[in-house]
């Protein structure tokens, strides 16, 4: 590490020790996984034909206010960030026989580090996909591109990565505050620099939850095939972390705590299975973008 890197980190340290405990936290979970203990569900490999993903839905969240039909089980994640999900799940992934269409830049903002064959990828959080009002990609416009794919490409498997019920907050609680810097929205809630109490920011959380349900169960009685509903990480709000007990809020990389890497894994069949083949081709529709619009998008969503 560059000593002028070094020395801001340090500095950020003396100035917010929460994030030097946080630090201290993720070094445990990385221990963990240097011994081998990180077992976790293997998305790509279990059985199904179209994969809803639902960005930062917690299982308990899931499980208590759901309304679709299919089988709920728990499964856990290897991750705690989309960050992390890109490099673990994807990252030398040969899914040729799959179409993956995203709300989130993460994927296109690490296309020169993440080494993934997709049959095609949509970068839907480009042009009309981005809602400037609420600033994200709104889950009906996954839903409707999710459905275009299954016409366009009926013999690929479909993975719909929606941003809710991740922040920014679309209900009529988080409206309210919309008027709140997204930019580190986490950490300035950590820091004390957005006060907001906890009861609101899981009323805001589990309304982004609710608004993706009725639009959820159309895709299942939509979707041809096995689909499955899950999610890539989980998200704390206010709990406290492990192994030194502080509160965390977000779903910071490499913090596997039970939070954070418990999910959802919902399953729903409707009508015969898809007859899966292998593309010959990648197709990303993706235009090349300035880096001033990806970080104002990575921004709006809350990241740093």
């Amino acid at each position: 590490m560059q000593k002028s890197a070094l020395a801001n980190r340090i500095r950020r340290g003396l100035s917010e020790p929460h994030l030097v405990v946080r630090e201290l936290n993720k070094y445990y979970y990385r221990s963990r996984k240097k011994k081998g203990k990180n077992d976790g569900v293997e998305m790509f490999e279990e059985d199904w034909d179209n994969l809803i993903i639902l960005d930062a839905c917690r299982y308990d969240t899931f499980a208590q206010r759901h309304t679709l039909p299919g089988t709920l089980e728990q499964k856990k994640s290897k991750v705690s960030s989309t960050i992390e999900w890109l490099d673990t799940y994807l990252d030398g992934a040969d899914l040729r026989d799959t179409v993956y269409i995203t709300a989130n830049p993460q994927l296109y903002r690490k296309r020169d580090r993440v080494d993934v064959q997709f049959h095609a990828v949509e970068h839907i959080w480009q042009d009309d996909g981005w809602d400037d009002e609420f600033r994200t990609v709104r889950p009906e416009t996954v839903a409707k591109r999710m459905k275009e794919a299954a016409e366009t490409y009926p013999n690929k498997k479909i993975v719909g990565h929606f941003i809710q019920p991740h922040y920014p907050f679309i209900g009529e609680t988080g409206q309210k505050y919309m008027d709140l810097d997204s930019l580190d929205f986490w950490n300035r809630v950590l820091n004390g620099e957005v006060t907001l109490d906890d009861d609101i920011l899981w009323q805001a959380y589990e309304e982004n939850f609710d608004l993706c349900m009725p639009i959820v169960e159309d895709l299942l009685e939509t979707l041809q095939g096995k689909t499955v509903v899950t999610a890539d990480h989980a998200e704390m709000i206010g709990e406290r972390s492990s192994p030194i007990p502080m509160k965390e809020y977000g779903h910071p990389t490499e913090l596997h705590t039970p939070e954070l890497t418990t999910i959802p894994w919902h399953t729903y069949q409707n009508g015969e299975r898809k007859e899966i083949t292998v593309g010959d081709d990648t197709e990303d529709t993706a235009r090349e973008e300035t880096a001033d619009v990806v970080q104002e998008r990575l921004q709006d969503l809350g990241y740093a």
